[in-house]
Protein backbone atom coordinates (compact mmCIF):
# COMPACT_ATOMS: atom_id res chain seq x y z
CA UNK A 1 0.00 0.00 0.00
CA UNK A 2 3.11 2.98 0.66
CA UNK A 3 4.59 1.65 -2.59
CA UNK A 4 1.20 2.48 -4.62
CA UNK A 5 1.00 5.38 -2.38
CA UNK A 6 3.97 6.54 -3.29
CA UNK A 7 3.68 5.24 -7.01
CA UNK A 8 0.73 7.48 -7.17
CA UNK A 9 2.52 10.46 -5.47
CA UNK A 10 5.24 10.54 -8.15
CA UNK A 11 2.93 9.89 -11.33
CA UNK A 12 0.72 12.86 -10.01
CA UNK A 13 3.63 15.45 -9.92
CA UNK A 14 5.04 14.38 -12.78
CA UNK A 15 1.80 15.32 -14.57
CA UNK A 16 0.85 18.43 -12.79
CA UNK A 17 3.99 20.20 -12.26
CA UNK A 18 4.31 21.15 -16.19
CA UNK A 19 3.74 25.05 -16.76
CA UNK A 20 0.28 25.06 -17.84
CA UNK A 21 -2.83 27.33 -17.65
CA UNK A 22 -4.37 26.39 -13.94
CA UNK A 23 -0.73 26.83 -12.85
CA UNK A 24 0.08 30.43 -14.72
CA UNK A 25 -3.36 31.22 -12.93
CA UNK A 26 -2.62 29.86 -9.68
CA UNK A 27 1.05 31.56 -9.72
CA UNK A 28 -0.31 35.30 -10.55
CA UNK A 29 -2.94 34.91 -7.71
CA UNK A 30 -0.32 34.12 -5.63
CA UNK A 31 1.88 36.99 -6.53
CA UNK A 32 -1.03 39.60 -6.23
CA UNK A 33 -1.71 36.94 -2.87
CA UNK A 34 -5.08 37.33 -4.01
CA UNK A 35 -8.30 34.94 -2.69
CA UNK A 36 -4.97 31.91 -2.66
CA UNK A 37 -7.09 29.66 -0.55
CA UNK A 38 -10.30 29.49 -2.48
CA UNK A 39 -8.26 29.27 -5.69
CA UNK A 40 -5.90 26.39 -4.60
CA UNK A 41 -8.57 24.22 -2.67
CA UNK A 42 -10.71 24.22 -5.70
CA UNK A 43 -7.70 22.69 -7.80
CA UNK A 44 -6.95 20.30 -4.90
CA UNK A 45 -10.45 19.12 -4.66
CA UNK A 46 -11.14 19.28 -8.07
CA UNK A 47 -8.00 16.94 -8.94
CA UNK A 48 -9.17 14.26 -6.32
CA UNK A 49 -12.28 14.29 -7.77
CA UNK A 50 -11.22 13.20 -11.17
CA UNK A 51 -8.51 11.30 -9.36
CA UNK A 52 -11.24 9.24 -7.38
CA UNK A 53 -13.74 8.77 -10.41
CA UNK A 54 -10.71 7.46 -12.64
CA UNK A 55 -9.89 5.06 -9.32
CA UNK A 56 -14.20 3.93 -9.74
CA UNK A 57 -13.26 2.83 -13.13
CA UNK A 58 -14.87 6.41 -15.05
CA UNK A 59 -12.25 6.60 -17.20
CA UNK A 60 -13.53 4.00 -19.14
CA UNK A 61 -16.87 5.95 -20.05
CA UNK A 62 -15.03 8.83 -20.64
CA UNK A 63 -13.13 7.01 -23.40
CA UNK A 64 -16.20 5.71 -25.04
CA UNK A 65 -17.81 9.69 -25.11
CA UNK A 66 -15.33 11.53 -27.72
CA UNK A 67 -18.47 14.17 -27.99
CA UNK A 68 -18.32 14.93 -25.19
CA UNK A 69 -14.59 15.38 -25.05
CA UNK A 70 -15.15 17.29 -28.06
CA UNK A 71 -17.63 19.85 -26.61
CA UNK A 72 -15.42 20.20 -23.56
CA UNK A 73 -12.45 21.26 -26.19
CA UNK A 74 -13.59 23.91 -28.08
CA UNK A 75 -15.39 25.47 -25.16
CA UNK A 76 -11.74 25.29 -23.86
CA UNK A 77 -10.54 26.67 -26.95
CA UNK A 78 -12.81 29.63 -26.79
CA UNK A 79 -11.76 30.03 -22.97
CA UNK A 80 -8.31 29.87 -23.12
CA UNK A 81 -8.43 32.21 -26.13
CA UNK A 82 -10.27 35.25 -24.42
CA UNK A 83 -8.30 34.70 -21.19
CA UNK A 84 -5.26 35.17 -23.33
CA UNK A 85 -6.58 38.53 -25.28
CA UNK A 86 -7.26 39.59 -21.43
CA UNK A 87 -3.73 38.84 -20.56
CA UNK A 88 -2.75 40.45 -23.44
CA UNK A 89 -4.53 43.58 -22.85
CA UNK A 90 -2.92 43.86 -19.22
CA UNK A 91 0.32 43.50 -20.37
CA UNK A 92 -0.21 46.50 -22.84
CA UNK A 93 -1.77 48.87 -20.65
CA UNK A 94 0.47 49.46 -17.96
CA UNK A 95 -2.27 51.66 -16.00
CA UNK A 96 -3.94 48.19 -15.82
CA UNK A 97 -0.92 46.56 -14.03
CA UNK A 98 -0.96 46.74 -10.24
CA UNK A 99 1.78 46.08 -8.01
CA UNK A 100 1.18 43.01 -5.20
CA UNK A 101 0.33 45.06 -2.37
CA UNK A 102 -2.54 42.87 -0.79
CA UNK A 103 -5.34 42.28 -2.42
CA UNK A 104 -6.45 43.74 -5.74
CA UNK A 105 -10.59 44.39 -6.48
CA UNK A 106 -10.94 41.14 -8.42
CA UNK A 107 -13.93 39.30 -5.95
CA UNK A 108 -13.62 35.38 -4.97
CA UNK A 109 -16.25 34.53 -7.01
CA UNK A 110 -14.45 36.14 -9.88
CA UNK A 111 -11.26 33.81 -9.76
CA UNK A 112 -13.04 31.08 -8.22
CA UNK A 113 -15.29 31.26 -11.66
CA UNK A 114 -12.00 31.33 -13.73
CA UNK A 115 -10.13 28.59 -12.21
CA UNK A 116 -12.89 26.28 -12.19
CA UNK A 117 -13.16 26.77 -16.14
CA UNK A 118 -9.59 26.40 -16.21
CA UNK A 119 -9.73 23.36 -14.81
CA UNK A 120 -13.32 21.68 -15.81
CA UNK A 121 -12.82 22.98 -19.51
CA UNK A 122 -9.46 21.41 -20.04
CA UNK A 123 -9.48 17.37 -21.68
CA UNK A 124 -6.47 17.22 -21.04
CA UNK A 125 -7.44 17.14 -17.30
CA UNK A 126 -9.75 14.15 -18.35
CA UNK A 127 -7.22 12.36 -20.10
CA UNK A 128 -4.81 12.40 -17.54
CA UNK A 129 -6.60 12.20 -14.53
CA UNK A 130 -9.89 9.65 -15.29
CA UNK A 131 -8.10 7.77 -17.78
CA UNK A 132 -4.22 7.75 -17.29
CA UNK A 133 -4.23 8.16 -13.74
CA UNK A 134 -7.42 5.91 -13.32
CA UNK A 135 -5.70 3.34 -15.37
CA UNK A 136 -2.44 3.72 -13.72
CA UNK A 137 -4.44 3.05 -10.20
CA UNK A 138 -6.13 0.11 -11.14
CA UNK A 139 -3.43 -1.77 -12.46
CA UNK A 140 -2.45 -1.27 -9.24
CA UNK A 141 -5.10 -4.29 -8.08
CA UNK A 142 -5.95 -3.80 -4.19
CA UNK A 143 -3.48 -0.82 -3.93
CA UNK A 144 -5.74 1.26 -6.06
CA UNK A 145 -7.24 3.53 -3.76
CA UNK A 146 -3.69 3.99 -2.29
CA UNK A 147 -2.21 4.82 -4.99
CA UNK A 148 -5.00 7.60 -5.92
CA UNK A 149 -4.75 8.88 -2.32
CA UNK A 150 -1.17 8.96 -3.43
CA UNK A 151 -2.31 11.09 -6.92
CA UNK A 152 -4.91 13.82 -4.65
CA UNK A 153 -1.87 14.30 -2.38
CA UNK A 154 0.42 15.41 -4.87
CA UNK A 155 -2.10 17.83 -5.95
CA UNK A 156 -2.95 18.88 -2.10
CA UNK A 157 0.89 19.83 -1.86
CA UNK A 158 1.79 21.20 -4.78
CA UNK A 159 -1.05 23.90 -5.68
CA UNK A 160 -0.50 25.63 -2.13
CA UNK A 161 2.79 25.26 -2.74
CA UNK A 162 3.09 27.57 -5.57
CA UNK A 163 -0.07 29.54 -4.70
CA UNK A 164 1.71 30.70 -1.04
CA UNK A 165 5.41 29.92 -2.01
CA UNK A 166 4.77 32.85 -5.10
CA UNK A 167 4.61 35.25 -2.28
CA UNK A 168 8.28 35.09 -2.20
CA UNK A 169 8.44 36.86 -5.83
CA UNK A 170 6.32 39.81 -4.54
CA UNK A 171 9.39 41.97 -4.22
CA UNK A 172 10.04 41.39 -8.41
CA UNK A 173 6.43 42.48 -8.68
CA UNK A 174 6.45 45.60 -7.19
CA UNK A 175 7.74 46.60 -10.66
CA UNK A 176 5.04 46.93 -13.50
CA UNK A 177 7.20 46.06 -15.94
CA UNK A 178 7.59 42.40 -14.65
CA UNK A 179 3.70 42.06 -14.59
CA UNK A 180 4.33 43.04 -18.26
CA UNK A 181 6.37 40.43 -18.75
CA UNK A 182 4.27 37.86 -16.77
CA UNK A 183 1.04 38.55 -18.50
CA UNK A 184 2.68 38.28 -21.89
CA UNK A 185 3.85 35.49 -20.74
CA UNK A 186 0.32 34.07 -20.22
CA UNK A 187 -1.10 35.59 -22.62
CA UNK A 188 1.31 33.38 -25.05
CA UNK A 189 0.97 30.21 -23.17
CA UNK A 190 -2.92 30.36 -23.08
CA UNK A 191 -2.88 30.85 -26.99
CA UNK A 192 -0.91 28.50 -27.54
CA UNK A 193 -2.49 25.87 -25.69
CA UNK A 194 -6.20 26.98 -27.29
CA UNK A 195 -3.78 26.20 -30.66
CA UNK A 196 -3.14 22.84 -29.28
CA UNK A 197 -6.01 21.73 -28.65
CA UNK A 198 -7.57 23.22 -32.54
CA UNK A 199 -4.62 21.41 -34.15
CA UNK A 200 -4.27 17.87 -31.49
CA UNK A 201 -7.63 17.58 -29.97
Amino acid sequence: MILSFFSGLGASLGLIVAIGAQNAFVLRQGIRREWILPVVLVCAVSDAALIFAGVAGIGAAVQGAPRLLDVIRWAGVAFLAAYGAFAAKRALNPGSLRAAEGRGNGTVWAAVGTVLALTWLNPHVYLDTLVLLGSLANAQGEGRWAFGAGAATASAVWFPLIGYGARSLSGLFARPAAWRVLDGFVAALMWTLAGMLIVHG
